[in-house]
């Protein structure tokens, strides 16, 4: 499938987001938080919304673990 102007013009052209690609790509990201160093208990409990805020910004959350490592 092309990515030329004709596929850019009409909002209806654009691929279908199926269940199953979204619960993929939430799974990758969850997974992405956990590396960073968020607890894999504490990641399972979020929103997908959440997590998805989350990952967006490496640097904070990487600084929150911090702290809660520094607060134990």
């Amino acid at each position: 499938m092309g990515t030329g102007r004709t596929l850019r013009k009409e909002s209806h052209v654009r691929p279908c987001k199926t269940p199953a690609e979204k619960a993929r790509r939430a799974n990758a990201q969850r997974r992405r938080l956990v590396k960073f160093g968020l607890g894999a208990e504490e990641v399972k409990l979020m929103s997908d919304e959440n997590v998805r805020v989350l990952v967006q910004r490496p640097t904070v959350v990487k600084k929150m673990v911090a702290r809660k490592a520094a607060a134990k």
